[in-house]
Parts: structure tokens; C-alpha cells; sequence
């Protein structure tokens, strides 16, 4: 459909998802909505990056167990996270015996693999797949910004990147909710520089996809119950907004955004909101997900945003590419 869309024949259907997160998480508003909150950020292991796979591989167990499917039964595994070379999934995975592909996404990494599992199996080369995805606050610091022990203070403009991991399990069959439609983005730079204020950086991405979907499709913003960027924050949100509102579009109050959901903004001194792979996946495998099935949101647009930088590239000088996919899920198969 247009450019960038494409219409699932047989929408894939979500057969289970689960998620996992850390203290902070568990303090936040949606905390009813996760599996299993740990008190121990690091998971039992010995590291960040230890605690990161092991937060992601018992994640995925208690998918399968909810999906009434062993591990032996899944095809495919798209999954990645924001660590070098995607390790925290990689080591995560490394035991499960089943076929993988490793992504990166960045934050919108969740879109990305619900993107390709719901195409998977669309397009008759499996019939279940997994999409998965993690973030860890500390193994995220140490290698994007500074090590915790120096203490450096956080701009308005930061984002709190979520302990958590989300996992959803997609079937051919199913009584929903589907997979209908799926608008994958383009890379977007605004030329924004700045590391703290990545919701600047993300917005521009979440306008091209967003308007790229609406254009493709025929629908307007009101066509859906709800639309949900992750992760924008406080001031990406806002920017988003404007962006729209510049168009004569307004978003209204079916607009929200996963980084503002997740945590009491003032309240858990988050600054600009949530960030990192574990927020979008999170909200969307507990609450979004669950408002769906309560009847609260029948047609739901989630559009994952990312930055698509590095350390590296930041310390050159280099601009934050973004980047947005939109998946469009439906109570009914449309």
C-alpha cells in the first residue's frame, strides 16, 4: 500500500507476551501490568550485561509457558538491544536451540521484529515467531554516557532508560489481537547532536512514519483508538505533536507515548521519561496489550522510534539519525 505499508493476507495473531522489569519500574504506574518485578537489578548475575540477558531469557520462558508453547516449537527469533553487537540477546538466546536473527533498531527494536515475525509468517515461511527485546539502565550508562559511580548530573532533556523486557509470540492462527498492517520507516535526521535529548532527535522519525502510514492508507489518526509512539518522552511528544499540528492535524488524546507512560515523570525524577528497547516493549506487552483485550483500545497504531547512533559517532560530531516503525494491531482481522 503506497511506499511504505504493506497489508498482512492473513494477519498474524498475538498468542501470548509477557514482560519483565526492574525496582523502578515496578514503582510506576503500570506495575500491575509485569509479570515479575525483580528487587535485584542484576537479575543473579554478575554484570550488567549478564543481568540483561538473564532479565531477556526469563522473559521469553514465561512467554512460551503463557503461549502453552515449548521453546522446541518456535521458528524464529527476532530479537536485539542497544549493547555492542546486540550480546545481551545473542548470550540471552544462545542456549534456546532455535533459528535467530539478531537486529538493531535501537529503541524501536520491538517494531522492528514484530515487523518481520508478522511478515514471517504472512508471507508462509513459518507459523510462530518471537519478537523480544531488552534494555538495562546500567548497562545502557555505561556504554552511551558515563560509568554510575561518577555520578553526573542528568539534563531536563534526559531520558531514564527502562530496566525491562518485552516478549511477544505471534501465531498464524488465533483469535487476536492481529497484526494487520505495517509501515516501516526511514532514517530521519533533524541534525540534532545532543545525546540527553533524544526525544528531539526521535520526533521527526515518528512524523515521517506516522504520516507516511496515514498517507498509504487512506486512515486519519482518527481511525484508531489509540496511538502510541516509544519512546518520545516529555519533549519529543510535545514536538510531535507540534509536527502534526503544523499539518492542521490534531492528535488529540488518543495520542500517547510509552516513555511517559512507564514512570511518574516528577515523581521518580525521570526528567524527560522513559527510554531504551525495554520501554516500548514493555508497555505495549503489558498494557497496551491488555487494554486491547479489555475492549479500552479495539485499533491500536504502535510506532517504536530509535536513535540510530553511537558513542563513536557522537564524539565526532556526527547528528542523531531516528528512525520509526509503525505496526497497526486490530481486535478484529479487518
Amino acid at each position: 500500500m503506497g511506499k511504505q505499508t504493506v497489508a498482512m493476507s492473513n494477519p498474524p495473531s498475538i498468542a501470548a507476551a509477557a514482560c519483565v522489569g526492574g525496582k523502578k519500574e515496578g514503582e510506576g504506574p503500570l506495575r500491575k501490568y509485569f509479570d515479575y518485578i525483580s528487587t535485584d537489578s542484576r537479575f543473579g548475575a554478575k554484570s550488567w550485561e549478564k543481568a540483561e540477558s538473564s532479565m531477556l531469557k526469563m522473559c521469553y520462558g514465561i512467554a512460551c509457558d503463557k503461549a502453552k508453547t515449548p521453546p522446541s516449537d518456535i521458528e524464529y527469533v527476532f530479537s536485539g538491544d542497544l549493547l555492542n553487537q546486540c550480546a545481551g540477546s545473542a548470550y540471552a538466546m544462545r542456549d534456546c536451540g532455535t533459528p535467530y536473527f539478531g537486529l538493531y533498531g535501537a529503541c524501536s527494536t520491538m517494531a522492528e521484529g514484530l515487523s518481520l515475525a508478522a511478515m514471517s509468517i504472512d508471507g508462509g515461511f513459518c507459523d510462530t515467531a518471537v519478537a523480544a527485546t531488552s534494555s538495562h539502565f546500567c548497562s545502557a550508562e555505561r556504554q552511551f554516557r558515563y560509568p554510575l559511580q561518577y555520578g553526573s548530573q542528568r539534563s531536563p532533556t534526559a531520558q531514564w532508560t527502562v530496566t525491562g523486557a518485552g516478549v511477544l509470540i505471534l501465531k498464524a492462527k488465533g483469535p487476536g489481537p492481529y497484526v494487520t498492517h505495517i509501515t516501516t520507516g526511514v532514517i530521519t535526521d533533524a541534525g540534532v547532536t545532543d545525546m540527553n535529548n533524544m526525544g528531539a532527535a526521535m520526533a521527526p522519525a515518528a512524523y515521517e512514519t506516522l504520516s507516511a502510514h496515514f498517507r498509504d492508507t487512506g486512515r486519519g489518526p482518527d481511525y484508531y483508538d489509540a496511538i502510541v509512539t516509544g519512546d518520545l518522552g516529555v519533549v519529543g511528544g510535545d514536538i510531535l505533536r507540534d509536527l502534526f499540528a503544523m499539518d492542521g492535524v490534531d492528535l488529540g488524546v488518543r495520542y500517547m507515548d510509552c516513555g511517559r507512560l512507564i514512570y511518574y515523570i516528577e515523581g521518580q525524577d525521570a526528567h524527560g521519561g522513559g527510554s531504551g528497547c525495554g520501554c516500548s516493549a514493555c508497555v505495549l506487552a503489558g498494557h497496551l496489550l491488555h487494554g486491547m483485550l479489555e475492549g479500552n483500545w479495539p485499533k491500536l497504531l504502535f510506532a517504536a522510534t530509535g536513535a540510530m547512533m553511537s558513542p563513536t559517532t557522537n564524539q565526532q560530531g556526527e547528528s542523531i539519525p531516528g528512525i520509526c516503525h509503525a505496526v497497526a494491531l486490530d481486535m478484529t482481522k479487518g
